[in-house]
């Protein structure tokens, strides 16, 4: 009832912000609400471990800003027919939910546990942002899950890419992240459990912010 109260008032007060880019029907699907994580978070294997002196590369660089307030932006995601599971609604309905006040450019980092440097089959959060902060890498705004949602149209079959946040907290007390979902059936936006005691495979990829201004590691002579 409250989704559908907040898109009528949103289209009747002033209609739905559109992204620069145009088109969303790719995102269409049938209904996946209720979607869950499954242990393979990815089709793509692990290749390469990052060094702590190494740059990492930019795998996409993002927009944020597109839209005026959090409404604006769930609005646009059902328009565009993606699909969004219950967690991923309690986060985006969260105060701590918010966008950037001004358009601005983010640069994003896809990197698996094991790529990171962590060996154990699966990882606590905290490991995992622990080594990425130490190689030089940022947490990513929570708008990231939404707007590249919105900008990922062509995600492989099979991929999940959990996005690396401050975990925000439901309405129940319980922390989570969001996560990017082509499971075959249609383009989904989902939430991830980010308790103390959530235990993530390390094959799980996740999304971090390169700094543009990339702190490398002084050299010895």
């Amino acid at each position: 009832m409250f989704r559908k109260r907040l898109l009528t008032t949103m289209l009747c007060a002033a209609g739905i912000l559109l992204y620069s880019g145009g088109a969303w029907a790719q995102c269409a699907g049938p209904d996946l609400k209720n979607a869950t994580i499954s242990n393979a978070s990815s089709i793509t294997a692990t290749s390469t471990v990052f060094r702590a002196s190494a740059v990492p590369n930019v795998w996409k660089t993002l927009k944020l800003g597109e839209f005026a307030n959090s409404f604006a932006l769930r609005n646009a995601l059902d328009a565009a027919g993606c699909g969004i599971g219950d967690l991923a609604e309690e986060i985006l309905a969260r105060p701590a939910f918010t966008v950037a006040s001004t358009r601005t450019d983010v640069d994003l980092v896809v990197a698996s546990a094991a790529e990171l440097g962590l060996t154990t089959k699966s990882v606590s959060l905290t490991d995992i942002y622990s080594r990425a902060e130490k190689l030089g890498l940022g947490l990513a705004p929570a708008e990231v899950g939404p707007e590249l949602r919105l900008q990922y149209f062509n995600q492989p079959i099979g991929e999940f890419l959990h996005v690396g946040m401050k975990p925000i907290t439901t309405w129940q007390g319980e922390p989570a992240i969001f996560v990017l979902v082509n499971g075959g059936a249609g383009l989904i936006l989902i939430g991830q459990n980010a308790g103390a005691d959530a235990e993530i495979p390390a094959t799980s990829r996740f999304l971090f912010v390169r700094p543009r201004v990339f702190a490398r590691e002084p050299e010895t002579r």
